[in-house]
């Protein structure tokens, strides 16, 4: 009976899994039947990677509430930078762009920063006003971004062509040791930096049966490595029917990196949302920044890594109109984050900012 119950409980991975079986099965079926049908499997297996990620991101804020913060937000983008590497990876290994690394995490900085912060920010701007968080979390984040972005995707763009394979083994020392360092500062002796002490009125806003906590440990890791492993097997499949469908279309290129960005950070969204309107800006400015380093930090030397292995380097160099609006949003979130409050203004600017990334993107930019 708790078997049942478990697989009720968990009904959308199972659909997830009836879905993989299927598309193994229909692959060269819906192939052979042209690029229309082809475009609307991919648009199913997304919507599906989509639910599934979102079942991963429950259980990741089970084992965050259990543990807390800065713990709790650190589970939950690394449970969504997990699935966009996955993603990734999976997508290289095909006929994919040599810009699909670069354009995905250039999409996923503007998705977090500007997309979900922004919208948080300002949702929340209007239901409370200011929201208070600890402004020594939004300083660390965006340093250390800006340190990510500019030694992995502005730098490259400086590196001769037969030199590429020792700044990518520089790259990936680079990372590994800033994200070594930060996760040292994260839960070790400034973890301080990354929480914020909520008055007793607002503890007492959050309803404690929001989320359960009755599941246990080893099954919420369990589900959640589970669940990446089907998003890895729909990730393939929707790969083969993105590609066939967008083949010989005058499809921006940037699409399909936003389509990767946009399922990682499907979780991240409603989690930071919720936690907004609730009044608890700690947590989306964790989530929405955190997500973004995580990315960047996380994301550079596994791809780099694998460029070195099969010997065929990524583009990673940002086109300038990328590097003009990182800028300009690292420089607005340095701006926004320094007084340890956001408000509707400052959300909006972001929001903005997103909209400009997307019309861009639909130019062909």
């Amino acid at each position: 009976m708790k078997i049942v119950s478990r697989l009720k409980d968990e009904m959308f991975l199972v659909l997830a899994m009836v879905v993989a079986a299927f598309a193994y099965l229909s692959e060269h079926t819906v192939l052979e039947m042209g690029r229309g049908i082809s475009l609307i499997a991919a648009a199913a297996l997304v919507a599906t990677i989509v639910v599934a990620s979102v079942r991963v991101a429950h259980h990741a804020e089970i084992l965050a509430i259990k543990v807390g913060d800065p713990y709790g937000t650190m589970i939950l983008t690394l449970s969504a930078v997990a699935v966009e590497v996955i993603i990734l990876a999976i997508m290289m290994s095909g006929e994919s762009s040599p810009t699909l690394v670069r354009d995905t995490i250039y999409a996923a900085l503007m998705l977090d920063i500007n997309g979900i912060l922004g919208l948080a920010a300002l949702l929340g701007g209007l239901k409370h006003g200011e929201q208070p968080y600890n402004d020594n979390s939004g300083k660390t984040y965006g340093v250390m971004i800006l340190t990510a972005m500019g030694i992995s995707m502005i730098v490259p763009e400086f590196v001769p062509a037969h030199k590429w394979h020792y700044y990518s083994a520089f790259t990936i020392l680079a990372m590994v040791a800033l994200y070594g360092l930060f996760l040292r500062m994260q839960v070790g002796q400034h973890s301080y930096f990354f929480s914020y002490a909520y008055p007793r009125s607002e503890r007492k806003k959050t309803d404690p049966q929001e989320h359960s906590t009755e599941d246990s440990t080893a099954a919420s890791i369990a589900t959640i490595l589970i669940g990446v492993v089907i998003i890895g097997l729909l990730a393939e499949f929707m790969s083969t029917f993105m590609t066939e469908g967008l083949r010989d279309t005058d499809a921006p290129v940037a699409l399909t990196a936003i389509v990767v960005a946009a399922i990682s950070a499907a979780p991240e969204i409603l989690t930071a949302l919720r936690a907004a309107l609730r009044n608890r800006m700690q947590a989306t400015v964790n989530i929405a920044m955190g997500a973004s380093l995580s990315t960047v930090i996380l994301t550079v030397p596994v791809m780099e890594a694998i460029a070195l292995y099969t010997g065929q380097p990524f583009i990673m160099a940002m086109t300038p109109v990328q590097t003009v609006m990182v800028a300009i949003t690292l420089i607005a979130a340095a701006i926004n984050l320094n007084d340890g409050e956001t408000n509707a203004i400052e959300g909006m600017t972001h929001f903005i900012l997103f909209a400009t990334f997307l019309m861009l993107s639909a130019l062909g930019l």
